[in-house]
């Protein structure tokens, strides 16, 4: 069926604030939608009454409870004539840990959203759980999206709590390989406190100068700091510079380095943000 004159078929990307700082994800084109890591049923719910939008997907990155824990509630009250059951995507990996998921996803996988004309690959990127999972689709009117859960963030990434420092280096290499025009929504409104830390291990960067200001604002106004960029943060997070010699040399100037090789630089970086003030 044709969208009627009045509503848009282009893509736009909702952020729905959910908890004390995430982000649901709600992808829509004025007549269908596709949420990514409904924590919170709730919200998503008021954001498609709001928008007069029919759900047609749920995408899901990984396991834990504020990104899965309302795909039950939100599949069953927002099910409509046109999809009475709504496909829940997500990590074959962690099937057994997320109730309601209906289609397994592995690496390299398609989801086909033809309601919101949009193919997104599915890039398996363990580390912060050890079947998380990214989207990414190549969509020329936004550069690319990828939508990574907690493994990127804005300035920074997710702690490694099920995986190895070296699965956690290898994902964020495949991530920080797409465009540099890639928009990267990730989960959590983290990225002051993570450009606090980029700035005290590589206070030289004057890119991350620029950034910190600009980043500032948006809060100050507030606004999301979120979608960063690919090329944004390869210039300025630290966890994808881990061999920049100033962060080298910082790492080891506190004592926290001993071994230069990339993993040993990334791991020694990842403790030290987790007891960063």
């Amino acid at each position: 069926m044709p969208a009627k004159p009045d509503q848009k078929t282009s893509l736009d990307v909702l952020a729905v604030p959910a908890f004390n700082d995430n982000y649901l994800w709600v992808m829509y084109n004025g007549r269908h939608a596709a949420v990514v890591d409904p924590g919170d049923a709730g919200p998503v719910l008021a954001a498609l009454q709001a928008h007069g939008l029919t759900l047609a997907a749920i995408l899901l990155t990984h396991h834990h409870a504020d990104h899965v824990g309302g795909v039950v509630e939100l599949a069953s009250r927002a099910a409509s004539a046109e999809f009475p059951a709504i496909p829940v995507y997500g990590p074959a990996r962690e099937q057994d840990k997320i109730a309601g998921m209906t289609v397994p996803l592995h690496e390299n996988d398609q989801v086909s959203l033809p309601q919101l004309s949009l193919e997104l690959r599915v890039i398996e990127v363990p580390g912060h759980t050890l079947g998380h999972i990214a989207y990414y689709a190549e969509d020329a009117s936004h550069g690319g999206l990828l939508f990574c859960g907690d493994t990127l963030f804005a300035g920074g990434c997710g702690r490694v709590f099920e995986g190895t420092p070296a699965q956690m280096v290898d994902s964020l290499a495949k991530l920080a390989s797409l465009p540099g025009a890639t928009q990267v929504y990730c989960a959590h409104e983290y990225t002051l406190s993570n450009l606090k830390f980029a700035a005290a291990v590589e206070p030289g960067n004057t890119d991350l100068v620029v950034r910190i200001k600009h980043e500032q604002g948006k809060r100050e106004r507030g606004e999301p700091t979120v979608p960063s960029t690919i090329a944004l943060e390869r210039q300025t997070n630290p966890f994808l510079r881990a061999t920049q010699k100033e962060i080298l040399d910082s790492l080891q100037n506190v004592g926290r380095l001993t071994e230069l090789d990339e993993v040993s630089s990334f791991a020694a970086l990842r403790e030290w943000k987790n007891v960063y003030k």
